[in-house]
């Protein structure tokens, strides 16, 4: 069900008939699917009823994050393991985040160029989303998109951040697994410490394995692996090779992944995971509605007057905050 075919013409196209929406979506309609994800990416009105239509439907699907440096083969791994998954009878979803033009904010979309393998597939639904300057690897948006996929009835949902620097790491908070890819020859080993990917890792993926330098990437890794502090029954994170390219390892990055799975379902990890998911959602609506209410303020007079006191030195910023949170309140 991939939305490349969702650019026919169709009655659901523009809908914004959120019980009917979900209904076709729940039937594999992908031109409905796509509908949703551009309401939930438009932060249109109706996202309320969106999430409230979603939400029996939360936690169906295993989200898996892939994250890593430019240039490891995080799009060729992907589309691999979709290759992989669908081979076990799965349907599939994945979000692919592009970084967003400066000018128009809109994504590239090379992800989705780059999966056309499985355009066709009725049983894979692929769509690239704009980052829109959001920090983290990952769209704003992010976390609704993938309930509306769960919604969709795919069995496994794939989340392909931007390329990450030293603090987007947002991707963990999101998956119930998480793949580091790493590549030889990119100073990875290094940069993951640097990153902090060394705590969000659940499996790093030595792609491109066949180039030099290959055996002493995954000697590093798993050094620093060894150096980590782990009480009885912890997760140790798996190292695997890959050649993505040549589509070799993958079924060796898909038993990792199960290992995985299979660990927080016995050790209760995966409940708490998707706990922290879910409190992390409510917080972030929270604090979106509370940046609309004092957007609000600063139109009118309440935010401009304590601005000018403060300025002038007639209160201190905190109990300026105070103030305005009152005036929220009331």
């Amino acid at each position: 069900m991939s939305d490349v075919n969702s650019r026919a013409a169709g009655p659901v196209r523009r809908s914004r008939d959120v019980p009917l929406l979900v209904e076709r979506a729940r039937a594999g309609d992908p031109r409905a699917v796509a509908r949703l994800i551009t309401l939930v990416e438009s932060g249109d009105e109706v996202l309320p009823q969106v999430a409230a239509a979603l939400a029996p439907y939360a936690g169906q699907a295993q989200v898996v994050g892939l994250t890593g440096s430019p240039g490891v083969g995080k799009s060729t791994t992907t589309n691999e393991l979709v290759r992989a998954l669908r081979a076990r009878g799965h349907r599939v979803g994945v979000l692919a985040i592009d970084p967003s033009s400066p000018f128009t904010g809109g994504a590239i979309l090379g992800d989705r160029v780059r999966m056309q393998d499985h355009a066709t597939d009725p049983g894979v639904y692929i769509r690239s989303m704009s980052s829109r300057g959001h920090l983290g690897g990952l769209s704003a948006a992010t976390p609704q998109a993938v309930r509306v996929l769960e919604g969709a009835g795919c069995d496994v949902v794939l989340v392909e951040t931007v390329g990450v620097g030293q603090a987007e790491v947002e991707v963990a908070s999101l998956a119930d697994t998480t793949l580091v890819l790493l590549a030889p020859g990119m100073g990875d080993a290094i940069q993951a410490v640097k990153a902090g990917i060394l705590e969000i890792a659940d499996v790093f993926v030595v792609n491109k394995a066949d180039r030099d330098g290959a055996d002493a990437t995954v000697r590093d890794i798993q050094g620093m692996i060894a150096l980590g502090e782990r009480g009885p029954g912890e997760w140790r994170p798996q190292v695997v090779r890959a050649i993505a390219a040549r589509a070799e390892g993958i079924d060796d990055i898909a038993a990792a992944i199960d290992k995985h799975r299979d660990w927080l379902e016995r050790h209760g990890e995966l409940r708490r995971r998707r706990e922290a998911r879910a409190a992390a959602e409510i917080e972030a609506i929270a604090l979106g509605t509370l940046r609309a209410r004092i957007g609000s303020l600063r139109d009118g007079t309440q935010l401009p007057t304590l601005a000018a006191k403060v300025a002038e030195g007639a209160i201190d910023p905190y109990a300026a905050a105070d103030d305005l949170l009152s005036q929220l309140g009331s």
